[in-house]
């Protein structure tokens, strides 16, 4: 199977059942929204040893937010709703309630599964705080030194699908680079889906186990390049460079139409061939075959 010049290989990304939430984060102007989106996200890549894998999904503008104000959506993903139950309020107390100017919103209202989050830091306002019930949402506001920290009460949890993956190989650091960027730029418009790893991209791909004791994930060996000749290497002739694209989402179709995007948008000159990473089909319940996505 090729795209343009780069081979396709007929193998499959290996994706995982996880829960997931989604929340709202709004602030007075792009800059104080950035700030804490950023440090909300941060150390979010992988559940192998974050707490949570978060990135913001996408931008919202003032006319589709509750206060007005520019907003961004945010996904969070855990192997269980009380692992986000923890990780959350955390989260949002140290990185969103302490940057100026913001609020926080549950963007999964209708969700079965609910988490508390202004139900705990509502403690933080040492019994100044206040509650109101708006169309059957309770919010919080916590007093703080340029006002009030706003904040629902709970935030939706519901199922979602993490470990769609593609691994692309290039012909050079740089072809792979490019690649990488236009593979993560391309999926950050989609709805329902996040790409956690620094820039969209992972440099250090991982394989189940280790020969260490403790170690329950070890360098992908497969496809590091420097190995070659050391180990059964999966990296093709002609590559010399190859980083993996991993995005998390809402839905077996949201992780989908994620591979279509992205094996679209990694094929082109310098890129001799896309894989994907998988488990040989043991451990994940989603199996995505990059032929179906061609």
């Amino acid at each position: 199977m090729k795209i343009g010049p780069t081979e396709i290989v007929d193998t499959f990304a290996e994706a995982f059942r996880m829960r997931y939430t989604r929340l709202l984060v709004t602030a007075l102007d792009a800059h104080w929204l950035d700030a804490a989106t950023r440090e909300l996200c941060g150390y979010g890549s992988s559940v192998i040893a974050c707490d949570a894998e978060i990135a913001v999904e996408r931008p919202l503008p003032p006319d589709q937010t509750p206060d007005q104000r520019p907003g961004a959506l945010v996904m969070a993903f855990g192997f269980s709703t009380d692992a986000l139950a923890k990780a959350l309020p955390k989260r949002v107390g140290q990185c969103v309630m302490t940057c100026p100017t913001t609020a926080v919103y549950n963007a999964l209202p209708d969700a079965e599964e609910q988490i508390p989050l202004g139900s705990q830091l509502r403690y933080f306002g040492d019994g100044y705080q206040k509650s109101k019930v708006l169309d059957g949402c309770r919010y919080w506001r916590i007093p703080v030194m340029d006002g009030e920290f706003v904040c629902e009460e709970q935030l939706g949890a519901a199922k979602g699908v993490a470990g769609g993956n593609i691994i692309l190989q290039g012909e050079s650091q740089r072809a792979a680079l490019d690649a990488a960027r236009r593979v993560s730029e391309a999926l950050a418009p989609l709805p329902g889906v996040i790409t956690p790893f620094p820039g969209g991209v992972v440099r250090s791909g991982s394989k189940v186990g280790a020969k260490y004791k403790g170690m329950v994930a070890s360098t992908n060996d497969a496809f590091c390049p420097t190995l070659r000749g050391r180990v059964e290497s999966q990296i093709v002739d002609g590559a010399e460079c190859a980083y993996e694209i991993v995005f998390n989402g809402e839905s077996e179709e949201a992780v989908g139409e994620a591979t279509r995007v992205a094996l679209a948008a990694a094929a082109g000159e310098g890129i001799p061939a896309v894989s994907a990473g998988n488990y040989g089909g043991k451990l994940g319940k989603f199996h995505f075959r990059l032929r179906d996505y061609c």
